[in-house]
């Protein structure tokens, strides 16, 4: 099985209980940043095997992933901070893994943008977040433009918080 697994974003104490047990568990884990990682793992005594898993590699990992799982190990998929495949690695290997039939799970936990969406005092009965908006300016109008007629409010993730 395959579990994508929520992190603390900045405070070690904001993970479940049930994120912890299954790092704990598993045979393997893929992070984005193996020195960041360590962190959080030697902070509750977690000694695994890791994998550098980030955007730069998520494609050349796949063949990996997927013999690891078929053997029958267990892999976590972590991010440095927060939920994976939300803003972070994760979305190519949920399509080759839904491709192929493989079963994943997700352990819930932090997320940057409910804490922030609340801390902001707007309304949140309706809202979009888009995160990453392209940097190049004639892109980045059209982009913007795709948004023009939504009925919601709109939260952007500037790339320099992330």
């Amino acid at each position: 099985m395959l579990y994508f697994i929520s992190t603390p974003i900045g405070n070690l104490g904001d993970i479940s209980y049930r994120a912890v047990k299954t790092l704990e568990e598993v045979d393997v884990i893929l992070c984005e940043d193996t020195r960041h990682s360590l962190k959080l793992l030697d902070h509750y005594g977690i000694k695994k095997p890791l994998i550098s898993y980030h955007k730069y590699n998520e494609k050349e990992r796949l063949e990996e992933v997927y013999e690891m799982l078929v053997s029958g190990k267990n892999v976590a998929v972590i991010s440095d901070a927060g939920t994976p495949v939300i803003s972070d690695p994760g979305n190519v290997l949920t399509a080759f893994l839904r491709e192929r039939g493989l079963e994943y799970t997700v352990i819930p936990g932090a997320t940057a943008f409910a804490p922030a969406l609340i801390l902001s005092g707007l309304s949140a009965d309706r809202f979009t977040l888009s995160a990453f908006c392209p940097k190049r300016p004639r892109i980045k109008t059209c982009y913007l433009k795709t948004f023009k007629t939504l009925k919601a409010r709109l939260y952007f993730i500037p790339r320099h918080t992330i």
